[in-house]
């Protein structure tokens, strides 16, 4: 018995880092990839890097991006999550 009250503080930083760090992030992290998976042709997005374009063509990784200079092939992971919902919302 002694020993669990000698570990219970350290049982108890461990849960409260559990569920105000680590679950947050795989959450974002999926919501990203599933954001990632739901692109289609024709969707207005905002890179992260801040570029603004239109998709024109979606292969498995990465994107065809149509911007008013061109066109620009980049990864799916460079396609800003929070931009683009904010973009459709409008």
């Amino acid at each position: 018995m002694e020993q669990l009250t000698q570990f219970a503080p350290f049982l108890l930083m461990f849960v409260v880092i559990y569920f105000f760090m680590i679950r947050p992030q795989q959450k974002r992290a999926k919501n990203e990839k599933e954001f990632e998976s739901a692109l289609k042709v024709g969707d207005k997005i905002i890179t992260k890097s801040g570029l603004h374009g239109k998709i024109a063509e979606v292969a498995e990784t990465t994107v065809v991006i149509e911007t008013m200079a061109g066109k620009l092939k980049m990864e799916r992971s460079a396609i800003s999550m929070e931009m683009s919902a904010a973009l459709n919302k409008k």
